[in-house]
């Protein structure tokens, strides 16, 4: 039985896939599926998609369904997953040849599995050149908090999880007309149990394009509020300190502020704190609404 599945949300990217289709046939350990989410797209990515099925180079399944946004698709996702293993590969990125091989070499050589909600590795550029931050060599495991706030590790990464862990906890928060995805969401939730081990090897290759979803978090700040909203609830509840639980109380004021700002303080787990740092979310909401891009974009980007 295959161990992993590689899954790819799609939406108009029929462009982009055969790059990642080819990454994929080339990996030197074939034990993989291939899941490829198609969000409606209105393009030819059903017909290239059948075409390689039919070409039958790797397993690869394929659902189709309305187009509901990046949420939808990964809840969609997860609910066709029943390896042990799971990893997203977005359809503009692509696999190193060897990327399939570190993942089940690393995951198998673990011990003590049943703590871990998975491997961390590391996403690279076209040039070999890592995103961000390399993880500490000292460190062997730690939450997906730690990363960010112990160990201020910069930079995408790519989460490899658990299929069991992730289904306990589905779906993603799902709001109609939004389409922001937060996968960290569930990281949150299972972190309070289970660690992932730092694997330092490239296990994606990334290319920012000018219509992903990195390259537009204010875009998709100013259209899915309220989904961002449900993530800064969950990010007050799980913050690794006081400082994080401030930034994602302002976070979370500005949100509903942009959105439904019914019951900002009865749906706040930071009720008093909501109250204090009314005046500075509203300000943030602002400077978000005025600005659109710039310095904002930047801080948004850095933050998962």
């Amino acid at each position: 039985m295959k161990q992993l599945t590689i899954f790819t949300p799609t939406f108009n990217r029929a462009y982009t896939l055969p790059i990642l289709y080819d990454s994929l046939i080339s990996q030197t350990e074939k034990s993989f599926i291939w899941l490829i989410v198609d969000d409606g797209s209105a393009d030819n990515t059903e017909e290239i998609v059948k075409h390689w099925i039919t070409e039958n180079k790797l397993e690869i399944k394929y659902v189709k369904q309305q187009n509901m946004g990046m949420v939808a698709a990964h809840n969609t996702a997860h609910l066709n997953i029943f390896t042990e293993l799971n990893v997203c590969i977005d359809s503009d990125d692509f696999m190193p040849l060897d990327g399939v091989n570190s993942v089940l070499d690393y995951w198998n050589s673990l011990e003590n599995k049943e703590n871990l909600m998975g491997i961390v590795g590391l996403d690279t550029y076209k040039s070999g050149e890592v995103i961000g931050d390399s993880f500490p060599a000292n460190v062997e495991r730690c939450t997906f908090s730690e990363i960010i706030h112990k160990y201020k590790i910069k930079g995408d990464k790519k989460y490899v999880l658990r299929t069991d862990l992730i289904k306990s906890v589905l779906p993603y928060p799902y709001i109609e007309g939004e389409k922001f995805p937060a996968p960290s969401y569930l990281y949150l939730i299972l972190e309070s149990k289970f660690k992932f081990a730092l694997l330092n090897k490239p296990l994606c290759i990334v290319e920012y394009l000018p219509d992903g979803n990195s390259m537009n978090k204010v875009k998709q700040y100013l259209k899915s509020p309220n989904a961002f909203a449900l993530y800064r609830i969950a990010r007050m509840k799980y913050s690794y300190d006081f400082k994080d639980k401030v930034k994602n109380c302002l976070h979370y004021i500005s949100s509903k502020i942009l959105g439904d700002r019914k019951n900002m303080i009865k749906d706040s787990p930071e009720k008093l704190l909501t109250i204090v740092l009314f005046p500075f979310g509203f300000l943030l909401s602002r400077y978000i609404k005025t600005k659109k891009g710039g310095a904002v974009n930047i801080k948004l980007n850095n933050k998962k």
